[in-house]
């Protein structure tokens, strides 16, 4: 792992990996997941010939850990920080849950000079459920709006149970190793500052291609949300992964990685 250190002095991570002189491709988790989250997407990655950097913004992984501060904006400052340290241009972004809308926090705040592509993997731009947008968190909406992630990420009784998931949870377990501990108030906080967000804007403005990928046994969301999300995007497109909960890259790999080779293949 290499280090980048942020203004305000907090720890970054990162890995690099593949061909030098590939394209970049830049992995992000999602909340309080790990690099490792990306285990199976590494390798068909450097095979491919790309330049391959999975990054712990703060909170992930082996990267610091401030207990309270971290904002969706910061998030958004972290991933500048992370392209200007590393002079990454033309890169990929792909982003996994929280990591997607970190994506259009750093667009919102910086724009797409340094981008050349983005794929949000099973991540709504919207969580809060309204009239014109039903594809939010499961039951969350305006009459819940203040307390639905006070205690954490709720239950919502949708998606395969674990138990029934077979293969798919060992994978789930190796690549998400050590995310087991209690969430913090400044985790918390995120949270809420990320349940309220609204990022549609951001992307129909977006002026790069945009892939969405759904679960379509996601626990969180319904997976119309690609689709609708596609629709909001100048060249997007979208993709919904069968047996594949929210973590669809993990539970559905190969099926995964097809996709977003074949789009990195167009950019």
């Amino acid at each position: 792992m290499a280090t980048i250190i942020c203004d305000d002095g907090v720890r970054l991570d990162h890995t690099r990996t593949g061909e030098p002189t590939g394209r970049p491709v830049v992995l992000l988790a999602g909340f309080r997941a790990p690099a490792t989250s990306w285990l199976y997407q590494v390798d068909a990655l450097e095979r491919s010939g790309y330049s391959v950097v999975a990054v712990d913004l703060r909170g992930h992984g082996r990267a610091d850990r401030p207990p309270s501060g971290v904002t969706m904006e910061r998030r958004g400052r972290d991933l500048d920080e992370v392209l200007e340290a590393l002079d990454l241009r033309d890169a990929l972004l792909v982003g996994g849950s929280m990591g997607g809308n970190t994506i259009w926090s750093h667009i919102a705040l910086s724009g797409t000079e340094r981008i050349a592509g983005i794929v949000i993997v099973d991540q709504t731009p919207a969580m809060l459920n309204t009239d014109d947008w039903p594809h939010g968190f499961y039951d969350y909406d305006a009459t819940n709006i203040d307390n639905n992630f006070a205690e954490g990420i709720p239950n919502t009784g949708r998606g395969t149970p674990v138990w029934r998931r077979g293969r798919r949870v060992l994978r789930l377990v190796k690549a998400m190793k050590g995310v087991d501990r209690d969430i913090s108030d400044g985790e918390l906080a995120l949270l809420g500052d990320h349940a309220k967000a609204d990022w549609r804007p951001v992307i129909e403005g977006c002026a790069v291609p945009v892939l969405f990928v759904a679960g379509a046994e996601s626990e969180y969301w319904p997976p119309t949300h690609a689709s609708a999300s596609a629709g909001l995007a100048p060249i997007g497109s979208s993709v919904v992964l069968p047996k594949a909960g929210h973590a669809a890259n993990i539970e559905q790999p190969g099926a995964f990685n097809e996709a977003l080779l074949e789009f990195a293949r167009r950019l």
